[in-house]
């Protein structure tokens, strides 16, 4: 009786012992999903950039090509180069408070910006909304505003400060990236 009862013992260490895992066998886990995740995570980090310039790309387009035809609509005057009055930009603070208006909004023949259509055709001309709610963001700083600049010396383009999404130069019609990383795109 007692041999019986030290077999049964002995079949339950038994069980009991299958039923875990052993150290060996978790390091070995844990050691693949390591070398599993340095091959994925450069990958995610690779396609999360090229998502960020794709989408860059495709807003630097909508951008220009909204600035093109509201510059061939006012008479070759880019966005913000006139106020929201319709006189010239004085600063580019004006420049770009105009920049943003004149591209959102209805607009008249002189680039004054308007809440509706009829305004804007009360005025002699309805251009627009060449955006239709707001300037598109930059993927690399999530920042939709812009900061414009009339002191440029040449059509060469001064490098960004990456306070805002968008850098725009009124007189030459030039737009670029303004995170600090794109001003060529």
């Amino acid at each position: 009786m007692e041999e019986h009862v030290i077999n049964q013992k002995k079949a339950q260490r038994r069980k009991l012992g299958n039923k875990g895992f052993t150290l060996i066998e978790i390091l070995i886990v844990v050691m693949v999903l390591g070398i599993l995740a340095m091959v994925i995570v450069p990958q995610i980090t690779v396609s999360t950039q090229d998502a960020k310039e794709s989408t860059l790309q495709t807003n630097i387009v909508a951008l220009r090509n909204a600035i093109e035809l509201y510059y061939h609509q006012h008479n070759n005057v880019y966005p913000g180069f006139n106020a929201v009055t319709g006189a010239a930009s004085t600063t580019d603070a004006l420049s770009a408070t105009a920049f943003v208006a004149q591209l959102v909004k209805f607009t008249g023949p002189t680039g004054i910006p308007y809440e509706t259509k009829a305004l804007a055709l009360a005025a002699g001309a309805a251009y627009g909304p060449y955006i239709k709610s707001d300037l598109p963001t930059n993927p690399f700083n999530s920042l939709n505003t812009v900061v414009c600049d009339f002191d440029e010396a040449s059509l060469a383009v001064k490098a960004s400060s990456g306070t805002a999404g968008w850098k725009f130069y009124p007189v030459t019609g030039i737009l670029v990236a303004n995170d600090g990383a794109h001003d060529t795109l």
